[in-house]
């Protein structure tokens, strides 16, 4: 996602869903026997909570060695209100840096750059227009410790610029030159400042090193390397029929924002794709098939701030004392959450189409809600992948 304050997207802590119930009636006599509950009945439970709620669709997919299961619930838009189904795309928002990450760990491991290099001297919007404070490298703009501030802070500050960023087209560097208008401190540098600006520019050190338009890296290193028919990242998908639609309010009015223009293209978050496809990106990774080994070390690696490496959230195991990586995106109208272990054996993935409802910046009690979500979303997807260890 981009920030959760933005019109259209960070991540929010986890929260845990405790259910319980109780009767007025004494205690039948136990059976003899017990039926085990599915390991996906508290995610099914969540998806349908959510449909209580007045979500859009939700969706999801896990898997595990030997077994597969899938659900949607809901509609593909509000209009014609289609059932949503499990194949169905959805925007995955940031989503998209864990897929980017990845094309620029293969920079590294084709020995074209260095984790620990400055990219100052690389890129033209560096010197012209960012003037950063300092050296700026690879891994900062990864791990969002550059200090970088992020766009939407420019463009998106009121109610007033609702109708506008939901229409208009930001490229990369349009982006950046937002982002030059707030301020870039030495004293941020360092610290975890999740920053959709951070990894705009490494769209660009891709388009540099790789002498090819961003989406065609992406595509080369990710999408037709995996065979991810379902997912694309500047195709226009807003009126294909599998398309999941997103809505927010503004002042009372549905507004729809399935795919704004400035989605297309991102490096940041501009991947739309299927529960399925996003599962098969994370297998492939855990498993070794994108980038080296050391690269994948690299990318579970994390600094100062505990819980984000480079392009992958990071989540407590329940059933061991490893951890499960993954990524999250976040738009107003898309929530995302996928996870994975390490060794590729299980997957679990959730995309809630939230209610329309309107965006922090005009009602703030919207972040809260949003929060929740993310929260209920990642529990119960971690309940589920905890029950198959």
């Amino acid at each position: 996602m981009r920030s959760t304050t933005s019109i259209l997207g960070g991540a929010a802590a986890a929260l845990v869903l405790i259910l319980s119930a109780c009767t007025g009636t004494a205690p039948a006599p136990a059976p003899s026997f017990r039926t085990a509950p599915a390991p996906t009945d508290s995610l099914d439970f969540t998806m349908r909570s959510f449909m209580d709620q007045g979500a859009v669709a939700v969706v999801a997919e896990v898997r595990w060695p030997g077994g597969t299961w899938s659900r949607a619930y809901g509609v593909r838009d509000l209009e014609a209100k289609q059932p949503a189904t499990a194949d169905d795309r959805v925007s995955v928002a940031s989503v998209t840096k864990s897929m980017t990450a990845v094309s620029v760990l293969k920079l590294v491991d084709d020995g074209l750059i260095q984790l620990d290099d400055p990219v100052n001297g690389m890129l033209d919007s560096f010197p012209t227009v960012l003037r950063p404070p300092g050296p700026i490298t690879v891994r900062q703009l990864l791990s969002h410790t550059s200090g970088m501030p992020t766009f939407q802070e420019a463009n998106e500050k009121s109610i007033e610029d609702v109708a506008r960023a939901v229409t208009e087209e930001v490229s990369a560097q349009r982006g950046l030159e937002l982002t030059a208008a707030l301020p870039w401190e030495a004293k941020d540098v360092g610290s975890f400042r999740y920053s959709d600006s951070n990894y705009l520019a490494l769209g660009q050190l891709l388009e540099k090193l790789r002498g090819k338009p961003f989406a065609q890296v992406l595509r080369d290193d990710v999408i037709d390397r995996l065979g991810l028919g379902a997912t694309s990242i500047d195709q226009a998908a807003r009126g294909e029929p599998d398309m999941i639609h997103g809505y927010i309010t503004l002042r009372g009015e549905r507004l729809d924002v399935t795919q704004p223009p400035a989605d297309l293209g991102s490096p940041a978050f501009g991947a739309i794709s299927t529960m399925h496809d996003v599962n098969d990106f994370f297998e492939a990774l855990f498993r070794g098939d994108l980038v080296s080994d050391t690269s994948v070390n690299e990318m579970t690696t994390t600094g100062s701030f505990p819980y984000y490496g480079l392009g992958l959230w990071k989540w407590h195991q329940g059933c061991t004392e490893d951890y499960r990586y993954g990524g999250q995106g976040a738009f107003p109208s898309y929530r995302t959450t996928a996870i994975s272990s390490t060794d590729g054996q299980q997957q679990a993935s959730m995309t809630l189409v939230t209610p329309p409802i309107p965006t922090p910046l005009e009602d703030p009690e919207s972040l809260d809600k949003l929060a929740l979500w993310d929260g209920q979303m990642a529990s119960a997807l971690q309940e589920t992948l905890d029950r198959l260890c």
